[in-house]
Formats: structure tokens, sequence, C-alpha cells
């Protein structure tokens, strides 16, 4: 994952649009899951992933969704989640744009809730295939899995978990591979043999606030 540090979160007046188009020859509408109370709908224009990846991408999210609401708020999920999944020269453009950072990155959250209601979600997220590509290879599983775990993340912080600091970001990771498994997946972030490229931990994160445009 990319090595960026704890970083502020970034600010956003907006967040981008993300557009409901799936790209590739076995397009298939974007909404590729709709676990109870929550509808999951991904874009991926690039076609880096098939119809039935982004389906079972979809279903595997909102397994571990349910499972992190009610562990979180004790209430059922309920809401919205869009996903973009981009390659680098997009993802980094976004990564300048809505965060002032250079390069690109794993995942850029914005989180759309007025967290009104315990376990609603309204967000939309960017998730790098390419990243996700370079990290599969070194944690010894595939990309579509790498995106799960980037997309579980963005769910998590809009659920109000944290990893700013060193116990925070812990937790918040620990927390990840317990809702994999408990949805039957395997773990994929493990925690203690994770480490950036310059030997420090690595963290998915970047998050903004905002509204549609």
């Amino acid at each position: 994952m990319q090595p960026t540090g704890h970083p502020e979160q970034p600010t956003a007046a907006e967040s981008p649009a993300l557009p409901q188009e799936a790209g590739g020859e076995d397009d298939e509408p974007a909404r590729s899951c709709c676990t109870p109370g929550v509808a999951i709908d991904i874009c991926d224009p690039n076609a880096n992933l098939s119809a039935p990846q982004r389906r079972t991408l979809g279903q595997r999210l909102g397994r571990t969704l349910a499972a992190a609401c009610e562990a979180r708020t004790g209430a059922p999920a309920r809401g919205e989640v869009r996903l973009r999944v981009v390659n680098d020269t997009e993802m980094a453009d976004a990564h300048q744009r809505y965060a002032g950072v250079k390069g690109t990155t794993d995942v850029l959250t914005f989180d759309l809730s007025e967290h009104d209601e315990p376990g609603t979600l309204d967000l939309d997220a960017y998730i790098c295939f390419d990243e996700a590509q370079r990290q599969a290879g070194q944690r010894g599983h595939d990309a579509p899995a790498e995106l799960l775990l980037y997309a579980l993340h963005a769910c998590l912080h809009c659920l109000g978990y944290d990893d700013r600091d060193e116990a925070a970001f812990r937790r918040m990771h620990a927390e990840e591979d317990r809702l994999l498994q408990a949805a039957g997946l395997p773990a994929l972030f493990r925690l203690d043999s994770t480490e950036r490229h310059d030997g420090t931990q690595q963290t998915p994160n970047q998050t903004a606030k905002g509204n549609p445009s």
C-alpha cells in the first residue's frame, strides 16, 4: 500500500460524481449487490474486473458490512456504497485534487453521511486496481481480494474507525481481518506481517467529507 504515513484527512468541498457504468464487453448494471439494507454499486470504466469479479466483490463486501455495522453500532447496515475501480492515472489525479497529495494511493473515501442514524452508510470511494495488483503480489492473494480490503477500509472509516496513531491503526486493521474471517473469508491485512516500503507499517487512508456534485 502507498507509504503515505498517517496523513491529515484531506478536505473537499464536494465528492466526485461516480459515473454509473461498468465498462467492458461483459457490461452489467453497476449495482452488483444489495445486501439487506445496503446497495453496493461498483463502477469499473476500464474493465479491470470481469462481471463475475465485480459481483463477488459486492457480495463479499456486503457480508462484511453486515457484521461491521452490528459490531460497531448494534444496528443493521443500511444505505449506499458506491465504488469506482480506477488505475494509477485517475487515482493520482483524484489524490491531488481532493487530498492535495501527489501520486497514486490505494483508496480515497468520501463520507457523505450525516451520521444521524447508527449504521447508515452513504459514501463514494475510489479503489485503485494498479495498487491492488502490486500489493496483492506481496501479500499472496489476488487483486480482487486486495480491492475488497480497500473497500472495507473505506466503509470502516465511515463507521467511525480511524488509523491516525499506532494504537488506532492496529485496532482498525485487526477489525478488518476479524470481519473478513467472520464472513468466512481469509484475513487479508495480516497486521503482524505488514510493513511499508520504508519499514514502517502501511495503512490505506484518505478520507474526505463532502457532498456529491
